[in-house]
């Protein structure tokens, strides 16, 4: 009970449900996209059928991830590897064109469940993160995200695409726990503990570094599709 008091707990619960819903939209145009040919009585089945699958399967990965980033310079790895994610997060990377619509319920469910596996890995390495190790802390977060991924995909789609401003706030988040993330990283245990005082200069960093590196690349994607078309 003590951990439920405890205001760090909250705020990294909040971080593993923002990563989450933030994350989650890719996640929500692979679902459509491999159920758009079905009827509509089937496409809630592939839905619901493909998404608990997807999420049981990232579930495992998750707890594979919390062990890993207890190796040393693993988490060196994972903080680079999230501040990739955020900067693409921003920058606008859609893989999806390609993936086929089925007419097929169990094709339509495999292909919800692979392609959504594929692409979680970024969801995988920011809860992970966001958890440092807190095994409740992991199991509250996904069971409370299972819903929003599930059911908002659409409303999280349309809240995004009228407020930009949330998946910026997400993209600098990822910044700041791969901030974090690093100066946790065992290789350097020993100096960390004796610089605390430096504890929020890499977060910080890291999310600026996330947000100008990808709006940069944003705008610089935006001028070159300008001049293409043009």
């Amino acid at each position: 009970m003590t951990m439920l008091t405890s205001p760090e707990f909250w705020l990294a619960l909040s971080q593993i449900i923002l990563i989450n819903i933030v994350l989650s939209g890719d996640n929500a145009v692979v679902i459509a996209l491999a159920s758009r040919s079905l009827p509509p009585q089937q496409q809630k089945m592939a839905i619901l059928a493909g998404s608990v699958g997807a999420i049981v399967l990232r579930i495992v990965l998750t707890f594979f991830a919390v062990y890993l980033l207890s190796l040393p310079y693993l988490k060196l790895a994972g903080a680079a590897l999230l501040l990739w994610i955020g900067i693409g997060l921003l920058k606008g990377e859609d893989g999806d064109e390609d993936l086929e619509g089925h007419s097929n319920l169990a094709a339509a469910i495999k292909t919800i469940i692979v392609a959504d596996l594929v692409m979680s890995l970024d969801n995988v390495i920011g809860v992970a993160a966001a958890a440092k190790g807190n095994i409740v802390l992991l199991v509250v977060g996904l069971a409370v995200s299972i819903p929003l991924i599930i059911y908002g995909s659409t409303l999280i789609l349309k809240v995004m695409t009228r407020f930009p401003i949330i998946i910026t706030f997400g993209a600098a988040l990822l910044g700041w726990v791969a901030g974090e993330m690093a100066f946790s990283d065992p290789s350097i245990h020993t100096w960390a503990e004796s610089h605390h005082n430096l504890h929020l200069i890499p977060p910080v960093l890291c999310a600026l570094l996330v947000v100008a590196v990808g709006k940069w690349m944003q705008s610089r994607n935006a001028g070159a599709r300008v001049e293409h078309a043009g």
